[in-house]
């Protein structure tokens, strides 16, 4: 990977396309920090810090936009409008082919069919951040913090709400912008790129918490001092242990072999090679656990908003179902991450299924003259594409299962200690999480991936001799 960056580095026109994400990125980061008239961005983030809940999908939405959320900023709605349009449109795709071109939309033009799903997309996009921002606005107006309003007197007026208004969904319309000058102008998925500089830069906050959680153990005592080091050694390692895992298991396949018969054309003879199918173990990538996520937050998000913060002991069942979908807090926590587990595992063959026809695959494959070696063409070869992706689908299931539940389990096992043994474990009540969690480390990951893999094809296309030589 380091290498490659510097054989990209010593390409002129590659070198310009990366300095230009970089220049892109750095807009995006000023702009999700830029403050939005007649809003207070501290009140906002201890709203949603205290009353809210990082359980809710308000959590989950700050996370991926990298804190603007929770501060109320000119890029709050980050890049959820955009990735939500694209997702429906796909899906839309899938069910009604014919909607973007051709009779069945399988024989429609690329490019005319690529151009129709851009501006759909981009039309979506602005609806879904009217919408969002509507929201958004009347959560500030009704919530308060700490006894003061979230908006100015100026803020609560009709005008001020069209200020604000404006002013995310110009931001949300700014960002769909600076992705695609990313693809147009630079290397990689602009939306992609734009999340993985929103996960980078929640890791400092990370880093700053297990700074501080050793500053204290070092004002606490010796022993102290040693205890909270080494955790946050062992924390470090196993974060790195788990992207190591996270690397091996998306580059894992299954591959199918693939024999073409041999056939004359004109003077010419084709086939007569080998080759395979390859199926990805994580082939749905973090799709499920975006689905998942989705779900299990919304119970969180709708007691919250019912109730304008967290239910107490006085109300028993919202309170009890707030526990049971917290992550973290009490045994019923346990709940919550069995349903996140299974609800992974239900929509990871939801996401191949639609994604993923192997009739379509058979077909082809007979077409082009290719048989799998002991199985007959069509129906049979359909059927056993069908089983083995079955296979596949399940280990790919039960690995984004864990990677999404793992880091939420140690974080409340080590609470859970922590309330247990208050008087010699309580320390751990301040521990920090893994500085990744499930959702950020397979995006960053798959991100640096698909760069690379970009950055790659790209010197191989120019001829580049350090690169071919190496």
């Amino acid at each position: 990977m380091l290498q490659t960056l510097r054989n990209a580095f010593k390409v002129t026109e590659i070198r310009n396309k990366l300095l230009f994400v970089a220049l892109i990125l750095i807009l995006y980061r000023i702009g999700a920090v830029m403050p939005v008239p007649f809003v207070n961005s501290a009140l906002m983030n201890a709203t949603l810090t205290n009353q809210l809940g990082a359980a809710s999908i308000f959590g989950y939405l700050n996370a991926l936009s990298g804190g603007a959320f929770g501060t109320a900023t000119l890029f709050a709605l980050s890049v959820s409008p955009y990735i939500t349009s694209s997702i429906v449109l796909q899906l839309l795709d899938v069910a009604f082919p014919s909607w973007f071109g051709g009779k069945d939309g399988r024989n429609a033009d690329p490019e005319a069919k690529k151009k129709k799903m851009t501006l759909w997309t981009r039309v979506v996009t602005v609806l879904l951040a009217i919408l969002t921002s509507w929201g958004y606005y009347n959560i500030m107006l009704n919530y308060e913090s700490q006894g003061f309003n979230i908006l100015s007197d100026t803020g609560e007026t009709t005008l001020g709400a069209i200020v604000i208004i404006v002013c995310y969904c110009a931001g949300a319309a700014l960002i769909m912008w600076l992705a695609e000058k990313i693809e147009e102008k630079g290397i990689g998925n602009g939306i992609s790129m734009i999340l993985l500089a929103n996960i980078l830069a929640s890791t400092i906050g990370s880093v700053a918490s297990f700074i501080g959680f050793i500053d204290l153990g070092i004002h606490t005592g010796v022993v102290q001092a040693i205890v909270n080091i080494v955790l946050s050694v062992l924390s470090l390692a196993l974060t790195i242990a788990i992207v190591v895992f996270v690397i091996w298991i998306t580059g894992s396949e299954r591959r199918i072999p693939i024999k073409y018969a041999k056939r004359v054309v004109g003077r010419k003879m084709y086939g007569g090679q080998s080759s395979h199918l390859p199926l990805k173990v994580n082939m749905s990538g973090v799709m499920p656990v975006i689905f998942a996520s989705s779900i299990i937050t919304l119970p969180a998000t709708i007691i919250a908003l019912v109730f304008k913060g967290q239910p107490t002991p006085a109300n028993p069942f919202p309170y009890w179902l707030n526990q049971v979908f917290s992550p973290t807090g009490s045994w019923w926590s346990l709940i919550y991450m069995a349903l996140m587990f299974l609800l992974i595992l239900g929509f990871s063959y939801f996401y191949i299924l639609i994604s993923f026809d192997p009739v379509e695959v058979s077909n082809n494959l007979q077409k082009q003259g290719g048989q799998i070696p002991g199985i007959r063409q069509g129906t049979p070869t359909a059927e056993y594409i069908k089983k083995i992706l079955s296979k596949v689908t399940l280990m790919g299931a039960f690995f984004l299962s864990f990677i999404a539940v793992f880091p939420t389990l140690i974080s409340w096992g080590l609470g859970m200690l922590s309330v247990g043994f208050p008087e010699t474990l309580g320390f751990l009540g301040s521990f920090p999480s893994l500085a990744f969690g499930g959702t950020s480390l397979l995006i960053v990951v798959g991100v640096i991936q698909e760069t690379a893999r970009e950055i790659e094809a790209q010197l191989t296309m120019r001829n580049y001799k350090g690169f071919l030589n190496d």
